[in-house]
């Protein structure tokens, strides 16, 4: 039986760090797959309008057409605990691993919070400076990589963006020119 991983995010934008992510957990935890799921809303962010959904989920699925162990699935699910039901691997950095831990997220509960943490499957954590995880659910990954996130990129840190995105962005502006990407959108010339 395929044993299968999730990798939620909003992947705004893509980044290397994303699929090596994805690679660590596939090599390490012995999966035929993993899927970078999108939510249509995402928990805490709010609706993304630049660049669409439907944008974010297209570039994704190019990066996934390349890599045979890659897949792309979109959710109404928000709380992590629910995009992971049926997966055998939850994957995540370090950041979020803190964050699902918050009870706030179960309406304040720590009971609701301990329910849904029950719940969760295997973990494979992606390490980030600055945060602790357990022993035995870290991914080995080079320490560069926990620097590496889509809040950098739009700041600037283009060259972390992951190389289709990269060519998305050159063609749209969409994480690097908003103004650019808004004229584009309506109807004008780049």
């Amino acid at each position: 039986m395929a044993r299968c991983g999730v990798y939620p995010g909003s992947f705004n934008p893509p980044t290397v760090a994303h699929i090596e992510v994805a690679r660590a957990a596939v090599t390490s935890r012995g999966l035929d797959r993993v899927d970078l799921a999108v939510s249509r809303v995402a928990l805490v962010k709010g609706p993304v309008a630049i660049p669409t959904l439907a944008e974010r989920i297209s570039v994704l699925e190019e990066i996934a057409a390349g890599v045979d162990w890659l897949g792309v699935a979109v959710t109404d699910a928000q709380l992590l605990v629910e995009m992971a039901e049926g997966y055998d691997i939850l994957v995540m950095g370090a950041d979020k691993w803190h964050q699902i831990q918050d009870p706030v997220f179960y309406g304040g509960s720590v009971t609701e919070r301990d329910r849904a943490m029950a719940r969760l499957p295997e973990l494979a954590v992606a390490p980030r400076a600055g945060y602790r995880i357990p022993e035995g659910i870290g991914l080995d990954l080079d320490a560069e990589l926990g620097e590496v996130s889509s809040t950098a990129v739009r700041d600037g840190r283009h060259d972390w963006m992951h190389p289709v995105a990269a060519e998305f962005d050159r063609r749209t502006g969409a994480w690097t020119d908003p103004a650019r990407y808004a004229k584009l959108a309506s109807g004008g010339v780049g």
